[in-house]
């Protein structure tokens, strides 16, 4: 249909992120075409499987297309469409998929057809049991393939790293198959061959999932549906003539080599590539990591370097023969890449990479080398972000030194390295262009480069690929993109290091980055900016000048307030496209990006204006010296990749608050109606609460012993506060006050002056609270600051030192120091504060960037059946001293601690899992350790009410541990009491440092194994554990020694693990650890 202009309607949707959107009809997906390795992986897991269990983050998309064509009624090649079953991410993920893979289906035909996964990495940990499962039982089950993108949110870094280490882990664990695809290019092969391989044994296909999976890229070549059935359907029937009794290893390989002679490929289990007679070879697993070395490799034997690459494909099962057979005989070094959990790891000389050891098995063990050749271990974090430098510094250590790191010194780097790019270098194509476009993630031109993209790759002679990344953190929000383009293939899984053109559209991001770094010498820089020339030296950084007129820099303007004041955002997107067209001279601009934009007449009225808009700066000599005072020393060239979403929470505004004097308050409250004031206990707070008055506070441990365990009552008379067995009590505690007056002395505060919040409910409505008040109850000023608080403080600070102090600390560059502070000096909110005096909020701003006190819970310890009018708690004190000398407390535990009798507290109620079975007559098996014992004294209390009202019980064990009986023998005179009376049937008391050996709670249980048996088995009792996380493994293995042991006496081989994950769905297995 024509549009006004007579231009063509646009032809499909394009995201900041894709230039090309998925195909709605899945047979599209053939041939040649513009597509992702996450939709070729999503195309291969629709066509085998009638069924799909997705496990992704929302802004992962991992199961989109997927989910697309499922909803429009696509088929598989059995005219099945299938289901697309969305999961969550929790233990036990991939249970449900036990039932159909073990499914006793009559019909073996659909029983062969695998079932698969879509997930990111962090999901395999929390699908541990069900893979051992499955594992353990594969031969009755039908074929199962996970494809997993390897990514995860690193807290630490706060960034999305590459994560290998969860899938190494995992397949090592519980024996699954596990193999890599290395580029876009062969993921749709490698989707089929780990459908193909899950014949075998359980599979996991992993890929890069921050850069390579999500790169639009040129694919050939590309399997349709039918296509993909067909060398599905071959290679299976040609393995019916294996070897049955073939090694896992060996069936895997054979799988290969038919894929290979369907497909015409080369892959292999192990793929070496390199000189034929190398000195030295690097083993490599993971996406880029594998592609990086063979490239930066091939580049460097040119030059005369005797190197190799054996990249790992298949790395479970690990075929130790096939490896060997991979690894030339003339090498003198081996260097292992290997991948660990973080950078203390990497730095640890005690952790070794597994690959690494797998490695050094297969070489030491055989027989080849009289003397085997030595190996080091190159490990690296998951958050490493990989370019070819690093890999030319890792080859020329593995050549000339004996001790190999992945960072690479700045002195190592010469003048020369800083010009040269790897692009090129690498592509051998001086016609490959390379451009980056820097933007606000929600600004106008956000469209600007994906539909450059598409523009770009309509030219049938080019290859292009497009890579857009968030950082949530810059400016609340940026989003980078990269685009290549070459008349080769693309293959490049690192950033653009020399960019022929950047296109920055906020002015603020030259403040923020080294752009003109990533810029190559005489290349362009767009800024879309209404900035004058007059202004020149004082909006541009004096070191992007310089670098400007060092590097030959054409500084390009195309400014926007040419379109006039009132010029809609897609007419601001269309004139930074049409001024990118003119600079790289591509013909008919117009009519291209008329069809591309939805609003074509923004493209026209763009056009109109083009020439008044854009401008070349001449660049005076003078830029060369420009200075300023407070320079950054050092500005990042990329971003971090933090996100793959846009960052809303820059949208959530917040009403202002005011403060007042104390006698405004006085007036609203004696004069409610005219004020519209009310009366409100605790209005901050969202839940139902409740004022109760502490009966009773007495410590149970002796006063010179190390731990203060304190046992506290509050008296519910007359609060109508009502609680059930099991729930635990929030308490709303309150800042010491004599370290608030300090604060307040301190910061310069009137303690009664008042100030005015706006309801959380309903910000029309004002709460009233004085200063003293807000910073007891409301602020947490000696709680923990996070990261973010750095950044937001920052801005306040009229310091530049301090400033720079603080967004260093805010920052990647800051990470070790921010989580020394953090967990090792554990400074507060009023630490930081007194540290950076020149960083000094408003209160107003001060309660908004510092952290709300949360309510801290407790388990309740009392039944309200027995107690009507009050409610107990069993609590320890947490203290500690920082290197300071100065004694630290838990905010909550102190404040609760030093409550006299008569003390008033905001109190309100919190659900928990920890119920009571249904049936009375079921019983109870309790594990309890230290205060964890709480929950049991209100079960306990709750069974013996029951009884004194006639009601038959079940048995009741209960197993308790601390360190000493004679100073931790918590509520002990209570549990002999319902022992004696018949209440408790087993009391498993363990005192772990009472006698030389250590005894702890899993010793008890195991010595009262019978019982067990017959109370959690045969009588169907429930299992609760309450305290911290460490015994959980131990006691879980007791409980399954149990399971099998009744199992074998009935002559039924049980399945302990998996039975547990049925008892933990039947609410008969219930954590409450912390």
């Amino acid at each position: 249909m024509a549009q006004p202009n007579g231009v063509k309607a646009p032809v499909e949707n394009i995201s900041p992120a894709f230039p090309h959107s998925t195909p709605a009809d899945i047979s599209s997906v053939k041939g040649t075409l513009y597509t992702t390795a996450q939709t070729l992986v999503q195309q291969v897991a629709f066509t085998l499987s009638d069924k799909l269990f997705t496990y992704s983050p929302d802004t992962f998309s991992l199961d989109a297309a997927a989910k697309l064509w499922s909803d429009n009624g696509q088929t598989n090649v059995r005219g099945v469409v299938p289901t697309v079953n969305a999961m969550e991410t929790r233990l036990g993920a991939a249970n449900v998929l036990l039932g159909y893979v073990f499914s006793p289906d009559a019909d073996p035909v659909k029983k062969a057809v695998a079932k698969s996964i879509i997930a990111s990495s962090p999901t395999l940990i929390q699908m541990r049991s069900a893979l051992d499962q499955l594992s353990a039982l594969y031969r009755v089950s039908s074929p199962f393939v996970a494809h997993v993108s390897a990514v995860d949110y690193e807290v630490s870094s706060a960034k999305l790293v590459t994560d290998y280490v969860s899938a190494v882990t995992v397949a090592q664990e519980t024996g699954v198959g596990l193999l890599a695809s290395f580029s876009a290019h062969e993921a749709q092969h490698m989707a089929l061959f780990a459908t193909l391989a899950a014949t075998v044994l359980p599979m996991v296909h992993i890929y890069d999932g921050v850069s390579v999976s999500r790169e639009s890229a040129k694919i050939k070549d590309v399997l349709d549906q039918a296509s993909l059935q067909n060398a599905f359907s071959s290679v299976l029937e040609e393995q019916k003539e294996a070897p049955k009794k073939a090694d896992q290893g060996a069936k895997v390989n054979a799988i290969l080599r038919s894929l290979n002679a369907e497909l015409g490929t080369a892959y292999s289990l192990f793929e070496y590539e390199g000189h034929d007679e190398p000195d030295a070879v690097l083993v490599t697993f993971g996406s880029v990591e594998s592609l990086l070395a063979t490239q930066i490799a091939a580049s460097l034997i040119e030059s005369g370097e005797k190197i190799g690459v054996i990249a790992v494909r298949v790395y479970r099962p690990f075929s130790e023969s096939h490896f060997l057979e991979a690894l030339p005989k003339t090498v003198k070094r081996v260097a292992v890449l290997g991948q660990v959990a973080n950078k203390t790891a990497a730095e640890d000389s005690a952790v070794q990479s597994a690959l690494y050891v797998d490695v050094v098995a297969a070489i030491t063990m055989s027989d080849i080398w009289t003397l085997p050749p030595p190996i080091v271990d190159v490990k690296y974090a998951r958050e490493q972000v990989w370019s070819p430098k690093e890999f030319a510094w890792i080859f020329d250590q593995i050549i000339r030194s004996h001790n190999v790191v992945v960072e690479v010194p700045e002195e190592e780097l010469t003048p020369e390295a800083s010009t040269i790019d790897a692009f090129s270098l690498l592509e051998e194509n001086r016609y490959a262009q390379q451009y980056v476009f820097w933007d606000g993630d929600d600004a106008a031109s956000v469209l600007a480069a994906p539909i450059i993209s598409k523009l770009l790759s309509e030219d049938p002679s080019r290859n292009v690929s497009f890579q857009a990344a968030y950082d949530n953190a810059p400016l609340s929000g940026i989003l980078h993109s990269e685009i290549r383009a070459s008349s080769r293939a693309i293959d490049a899984p690192f950033h653009i290091e020399h960019a022929d053109i950047s296109v920055v559209n906020d002015i603020q991001l030259l403040s923020k980055f080294d752009i003109a770094r990533r810029t190559k010498d005489s290349g362009i820089i767009l800024l879309k900016s209404t900035i004058k020339d007059d202004e020149f030296e004082k909006k541009l950084p004096a070191p992007f000048r310089r670098a400007v007129t060092k590097k030959a820099i054409n500084l390009i303007i195309v400014d926007p307030s040419a379109l006039g004041e009132e010029a809609p955002a897609a007419v601001e997107s269309a004139l930074v496209q049409l001024a990118f067209t003119r600079l790289v001279n591509i013909s008919a601009p117009l009519e291209k990006l008329s069809q591309l934009n939805h609003d074509s007449p923004a493209v026209h009225q763009a056009s109109e204006k083009l020439d008044n808009s854009l401008r070349k700066v001449e660049i005076p000599k003078e830029w060369a010296d420009a200075q300023e005072d407070n320079e950054p020393s050092h500005l990042p060239t990329i971003p971090q990749a933090t996100s793959f979403a846009i960052n809303d929470e820059k949208h959530i505004t917040e009403p202002g608050s005011t403060i007042k004097t104390s006698q405004s308050a006085a007036q609203a409250i004696a004069f409610k109606e005219a004020y519209g004031a009310q009366s409100a206990l605790r209005p901050d707070l969202s839940m139902k609460n409740y004022i109760v008055k502490v009966q009773e506070n007495k410590r149970l441990t002796p006063e010179y012993y190390g731990r203060n365990i304190f046992h506290i009552e509050f008296d519910l008379t007359g609060t109508g506060m009502e609680y059930q067995i099991g729930e635990a009590l929030g308490i709303h505690s309150q800042n010491d006050p004599e370290e608030v007056s300090e604060f307040i002395k301190f910061y310069g505060l009137n303690a009664d002056d008042v100030i005015e919040v706006p309801s959380k409910d309903d910000p029309d409505v004002l709460e009233m609270r004085t200063v003293f008040q807000a910073l007891s109850q409301n602020v947490d000023t000696f709680g923990r600051p996070p990261k973010k608080f750095y950044e937001s403080l920052a801005a306040f600070a009229t310091d530049e030192g301090e400033k720079k102090a603080l967004l260093t600390l805010s920052s990647a560059e800051g990470a070790a120091e921010f989580k020394r502070r953090a967990e090792v000096d554990t400074v507060t909110f009023a630490d930081i504060l007194l540290e950076y005096k020149s960083a000094h909020p408003s209160f107003y701003d001060l309660v908004r960037i510092v952290s709300p006190l949360k309510r801290r819970e407790y388990s309740i310890a009392s039944s309200q059946k027995v107690n009507p009018n009050s409610v107990h708690l069993l609590i320890v004190v947490v203290n500690w001293v920082d290197p300071k000398g100065r004694e630290r407390f838990g905010q909550s535990t102190r404040y609760l601690s030093r409550l006299p009798i008569g003390a008033e507290v905001t109190v309100s109620v919190k659900p928990s899992v920890m119920k009571l079975p249904p049936l009375a007559t079921q019983p109870l098996i309790m594990a309890g350790l230290g205060t964890g014992l709480a929950p049991f004294r209100a079960f306990v209390q709750y069974r013996a009410w029951q009884k004194s009202q006639g009601v038959d019980i079940g048995s009741v064990l209960l197993y308790m541990g601390s360190r000493h009986q004679r100073e931790e023998y918590l509520y002990g005179e209570e549990w002999e009491a319902y022992q004696a009376a018949g209440i408790v049937t087993l009391l498993g008391r363990a005192f772990s440092r009472d006698q030389p050996e250590k005894i702890y709670i899993q010793d008890r249980m195991r010595q009262s194994l019978d019982d067990i048996i017959e109370a959690y088995i045969k009588e169907s009792g429930a299992f609760y554990l309450c305290g911290p996380t460490w015994p959980v493994p131990d006691v879980t293995e007791v409980l399954q020694e149990a399971i099998v042991e009744e199992g074998k006496r009935r002559g039924v081989k049980m399945d302990g693990a998996k039975k547990i994950e049925e008892l933990k769905e039947g609410l008969r297995y219930v954590l409450e650890v912390y």
